[in-house]
């Protein structure tokens, strides 16, 4: 069976690279399709083929132009024509079309309306939101690209229930639960970049936009650090906001020496020393399905804080600490134990760790992937 899996900006490499490489192990023959590799992407294809496919010629000039107004217009100026006009030869050879993500709806309606009927489509809907309140032009339009896949892959109950009050057939979602995944491996350099922490250390990691709640976090740790309470909080990750006016105000109420911030796009390598190095795990999400950055950090063993938004409602109440979505003091009050206690934080980063031992892993993924291919194949016999 061949497979082109299709991520045009990797907006989820690592997630590309564990099923790519998991599916290939079982028997397919994988192909991913996705732009040129910057020096953060940490995807090594082992028994798949990688294919620069868009964004070549923007991506080229990255570096000279930067990522401003002019590269984003540049971008997409490219992925229409590339939507558009370009070889669907490397799509079309393959048995199955799986898209992980489409990055500019009125784009990849062109995309699509090309390839319906001539190749059995498959979308991964990791969010029933796809880009949440921030998408802008970016996501205006993604509810109708649903309707025409062949089959859409769900993660979770959340975002299955999502599509089905959308409108979308039930015969046509799949669940496929998400496996664990691992970063890259902090280096001996990485770990000597990110400084050890001098009392409890809070990070958030990732990418930074309005819907992940990172101004619920300062609100809650400037109520803490003001209550007398010794910690730091670390930002690690490439902004999508503005995040200068929260970094001002910890500065302002004079808990500046006691932010770390590490912000750009940053390689895995380099988050992974991050995770080695902090002591609670802070996923404030006020919207989220499922969560690739806290299924990347379980297997750190750290104690965690989620919101009840999304996936984290399903998470087993005695293995992480949960507050309601939005609600700073709930997350401050929820922080005091794990903070003033290693016992606590101990206890927690252990049942985090088993816990995401008992998940599935990417062998079972890439079974039940497969499974999903071949009903699509019959069904369009």
């Amino acid at each position: 069976m061949k497979v082109a899996m299709v991520d045009p900006s990797l907006f989820t490499g690592r997630y590309d690279d564990s099923l790519c490489a998991a599916l290939s192990a079982a028997g397919a023959e994988v192909t991913l399709l996705g732009r040129p590799m910057r020096p953060t992407d940490a995807i090594s294809p082992v028994a798949y083929d990688y294919t620069q496919r868009f964004f070549r010629h923007s991506e080229a000039l990255r570096a000279r132009i930067g990522e401003g107004p002019a590269f984003r217009i540049l971008k997409a100026a490219e992925y229409g024509v590339t939507c558009a006009l370009g070889d669907l030869g490397p799509l079309l050879a393959a048995d199955i079309v799986h898209v992980q993500w489409l990055p500019l709806a009125p784009a990849d309606r062109m995309l699509l309306r090309r390839l319906r009927g001539r190749t059995a489509l498959v979308h991964t809907v990791h969010n029933a939101d796809a880009y949440h309140a921030d998408a802008g032009v970016q996501g205006r339009g993604y509810r109708a690209l649903l309707d025409r896949f062949d089959a859409l892959i769900v993660h979770g109950e959340t975002t299955r229930a999502a599509l089905i009050a959308q409108g979308v057939g039930i015969d046509r979602i799949h669940m496929a639960p998400h496996p664990p995944m691992r970063l890259a491996a902090a280096t001996p350099a990485d770990l000597s970049e990110v400084p050890d922490p001098a009392v409890p250390r809070l990070l958030f990691f990732g990418t930074i936009r309005p819907y992940k709640g990172v101004d619920l976090l300062v609100e809650a740790c400037l109520s803490l650090w003001r209550a007398g309470h010794r910690f730091e909080l670390a930002l690690a990750g490439k902004p999508f906001m503005d995040v200068t006016p929260m970094i001002a105000q910890i500065e302002q109420a004079g808990f500046g020496d006691r932010l770390i911030i590490d912000l750009g796009f940053l390689r895995e390598q380099r988050l992974d020393a991050h995770l080695a190095k902090a002591n609670i795990l802070l996923f404030p999400y006020r919207q989220i399905d499922s969560s690739g950055a806290f299924l990347s950090a379980l297997h750190h063993g750290k104690a965690m804080v989620t919101s009840d938004a999304g996936m984290f409602a399903t998470l087993p109440e005695d293995v992480f600490a949960r507050v309601p979505a939005g609600n700073a003091p709930a997350l401050a009050q929820a922080l005091l134990p794990l903070i003033e206690s290693a016992a606590i934080r101990r206890t927690a980063g252990a049942r985090a760790r088993a816990f995401g031992e008992e998940l599935g892993d990417w062998n079972e993924m890439a079974v039940r992937t497969i499974d999903i291919y071949r009903a699509t194949l019959a069904a369009r016999i």
